[in-house]
């Protein structure tokens, strides 16, 4: 659960507020540490919670949470350099380390998995 709001911190630091021109996400947080937060339960736990519905919102954090489903869906188009790499990151993180919080924001924000897979078949490590 807690793994799911560094997903959604990673597609929320990538997709935190829309630009003036809608062509991108503000580049506004793009300086966020996100191995500090997916390393920090403390750091981590604010966010999912957050996403999840489950807590309260920091500015960042409910920005954030208003983009993640269309930066899903869409592959992150609208994100920048930057946010297209710590989004990665953060999902590669969630579906090797945090298994179950990947499937709560799945099932939140992709149900039917249309989208999620491409990032499960992507980033997903073989373990040995």
């Amino acid at each position: 659960m807690k793994g799911i709001v560094c997903v959604c911190l990673f597609a929320m630091a990538a997709a935190a507020l829309a630009r003036p021109d809608g062509d991108h996400y503000t580049d506004k947080y793009d300086n966020i540490n996100v191995d500090e937060i997916l390393e920090n339960s403390r750091l981590r736990d604010p966010y999912l919670s957050c996403v999840l519905d489950v807590g309260k919102c920091a500015p960042e954090a409910k920005e954030l949470k208003s983009h993640i489903k269309e930066a899903l869906e869409t592959h992150c188009l609208k994100c920048t350099d930057i946010q297209k790499k710590q989004t990665k990151k953060v999902i590669k993180y969630l579906i090797n380390n945090r298994e179950e919080d990947w499937k709560k924001l799945c099932d939140k924000y992709d149900p039917d998995r249309k989208y999620s897979k491409k990032y499960e078949d992507e980033l997903k490590t073989v373990k040995a």
